[in-house]
């Protein structure tokens, strides 16, 4: 029988495991760094300002997003929720800026019949001709070669491409769309058509009930929601929940060394000494669970060592007044038009309660470099926070035409925080399990290497982990 699993990570992937594991057995969390939470980071300015310097808003659809409202619920967290309907501005409003001047997206069906620039034509026909193209012939595709064959090259080479690069600062050129997006891949698999699929559905993952608090959700159609001390206060509030644990072991500043295969389980080698656990849930990423793996675990390490990541600057922006010319969500850029330059969300207008109470401010968030970075900014390590600050501020001017300096300003690096899902990952990660599985390791993969980047995806892989765990053991 399991007497203790190891949770190699303190993100919101390692915590959300340790939390579905707390009920059953005793855990031990083993982060290296000296907080917990990974990427969800909120900087809370003493004046009550909040400024996110990972994740900003979660998506409350389909099953991964019950959960983690489930989650939520549970955690006592529904007073703090911040919610924005898609009837928002913010939801309604999304920008491209393209040809050296912003676009609004078209929406609706008027938005689809008419022609609206950046594009040349509607996209209406695109998508009815889409029902008639036959399936693709390859096991996996890039999504810009997905788009261009089921819709328009246009489509993929504006929409795609900037929507990629805002969700995983990647390149839509390299990206699997059966990894990335594996719903439109799983509508054409099995209905022949991302339309049909969409409309009539394609069978995807496990179902998760809605509680209270997610249908809530659904009867006042969130599109997204924060909490009031940022994302943050979701991995805080799973920390608290696990100190209150008989069961739990939290250790910060503690990351493993090592991990070495014994008859029942593992040796964890850390600075502190030797730990020995039945079980292994590694939420680490995929390079540094294979800098722990003895040799006897070669195929997997390699396997582990192909994910790439991609490197992101946050510039977080604040101006005294209103000053955006437009109201809504942000905007996104294609490669094209500045590859070093990801996107632009103008916080204030979905999230106003993160604003100062003191004063009337826009708060803007910059995003650049992802799979550009190195070519743009040259090596993260020598890249200077002026220059990505300077960069920001220039962009906001000509973008947007703001052309006062901003009177707060946080510039953050986050050295390989996003996965590249690239062609094949999906079969990758398929090939890590099955190694895992014939060579009967007691080690459960979490996080964001895997099967998803989103904070939902990533929190849904620590309960999956959980679930498998629990039933191999009956």
């Amino acid at each position: 029988p399991m007497r203790s699993v190891a949770v190699l990570g303190g993100g919101i992937g390692g915590l959300a495991a340790a939390y579905y594991l707390s009920r059953c057995t005793r855990v031990l969390v083993l982060e290296g760094s000296s907080r917990f939470g990974g990427w969800l980071w909120s900087c809370r300015r003493s004046d009550g300002a909040v400024f996110e310097l990972g994740p900003r808003g979660v998506r409350p659809v389909g099953a991964v997003g019950r959960n983690t409202l489930n989650l939520v619920e549970e955690l006592g967290l529904e007073p703090e929720i911040l919610p924005v309907t898609y009837s928002h501005v913010a939801s309604q409003n999304r920008f491209l800026f393209v040809r050296g001047q912003l676009w609004k997206m078209p929406g609706g069906l008027g938005g689809l019949l008419r022609t609206t620039p950046p594009f040349s034509r509607p996209l209406l026909p695109w998508l009815l001709r889409e029902v008639f193209v036959a399936r693709g012939k390859a096991e996996d595709e890039s999504l810009h070669s997905f788009v261009s064959r089921r819709f328009s090259s246009e489509l993929a080479d504006i929409a795609v491409d900037s929507l990629c690069r805002g969700v995983f600062a990647g390149d839509c050129r390299k990206l699997s769309v059966r990894a990335c997006f594996p719903d439109l891949h799983r509508a054409e698999r099995s209905r022949g058509s991302v339309l049909l699929g969409m409309l009539f559905g394609s069978g995807s993952k496990r179902d998760v009930s809605p509680g209270p608090l997610a249908q809530r959700a659904q009867r006042e159609r969130w599109a997204q929601w924060s909490l009031r001390r940022g994302v943050e206060a979701l991995p805080e509030a799973l920390v608290h929940h696990l100190e209150q644990s008989s069961t739990v072991e939290l250790h910060t500043q503690a990351p493993a060394r090592g991990l070495e295969r014994t008859h029942s389980g593992w040796t964890i080698h850390t600075e502190g000494g030797e730990l020995s656990a039945d079980h292994v849930v590694s939420a680490l990423p995929a390079k540094a669970l294979g800098e722990l793996l003895p040799s006897s675990c070669g195929p997997l390490v390699s396997l582990l060592q192909q994910l790439p990541y991609a490197t992101v600057a946050v510039v977080n922006l604040e101006y005294l007044g209103s000053v955006l010319p437009v109201q809504g969500f942000g905007h996104l850029l294609p490669s094209s038009e500045d590859p070093g330059l990801l996107g632009v969300v103008y916080d204030s207008v979905f999230f106003p309660q993160h604003n100062s109470p003191d004063r009337e401010s826009t708060r803007l968030t910059v995003m650049m470099g992802g799979a550009w970075f190195q070519e743009v900014f040259g090596d993260p390590d020598q890249v200077s926070p002026d220059l990505l600050l300077s960069r920001a501020e220039s962009a906001v001017s000509r973008h947007l035409g703001i052309r006062q300096s901003p009177v707060w300003s946080n510039v953050a690096l986050h050295r390989d925080c996003i996965p590249q899902y690239l062609l094949g990952h999906a079969q990758r990660v398929e090939q890590m399990r099955g190694f895992i599985s014939d060579a009967r390791l007691p080690l459960s993969l979490v996080g964001s290497s895997y099967d998803g980047v989103s904070v939902n995806d990533v929190i849904f892989s620590g309960r999956i982990a959980v679930e498998k765990l629990l039933e191999a053991q009956k």
